[in-house]
Order: structure tokens, then sequence, then C-alpha cells
């Protein structure tokens, strides 16, 4: 599948992650390596934010962020973007 973060193609994701319409178009369009980069970045929201993944001010505003961050202007990776490891 061509991966709208990576812009190239990439294995896909094993199932839907997420409910709805936006899981929908997050499991045909990104794939398992820009999803775990949104993994990252999501711990990283509800860290800040102080929230609980269960509630449903959370789930909105990850919803929001995570559109945002595949489908939102700019979303896509420059080429040759090359993820920091984790130490």
């Amino acid at each position: 599948m061509n991966c709208v973060k990576f812009q190239k193609e990439l294995p896909g994701l094993d199932s839907q992650p997420w409910p709805g319409e936006l899981g929908k178009r997050v499991y045909e369009k990104v794939s398992v390596q820009a999803w775990k980069l949104w993994e990252e970045r999501m711990k990283m929201i509800l860290n800040e934010y102080r929230l609980m993944p269960w509630q449903k001010e959370a789930q909105e505003l990850i919803g929001k962020q995570m559109e945002e961050f595949f489908f939102g202007e700019g979303a896509a990776l420059p080429p040759g973007f090359v993820p920091q490891q984790a130490k």
C-alpha cells in the first residue's frame, strides 16, 4: 500500500486501529511504520494533557490529532526521513 505519511509502498496494518471513518482511512492509507510513529506521538499527547485513553474527551482529542498527523496539511514526511532510534 502507498503510505500517506512516507509517500511510498510499505506494509499496511493488519486491522482497523480506530473506530469509524477515520479508522477506515487510517487502515487504507497508513503503513505499520507510520502507525508506530503515531503511537509515540499519541503517548506524548496523553501524557502532556494528562488524559486517560478511555475518556470521551481524550478520544475526541486523539482523533483530531490523528487526523492532522496523517491527513492534515504537511502530514507527509520529507523524502528520506529516518525515524530517530529509541535508546
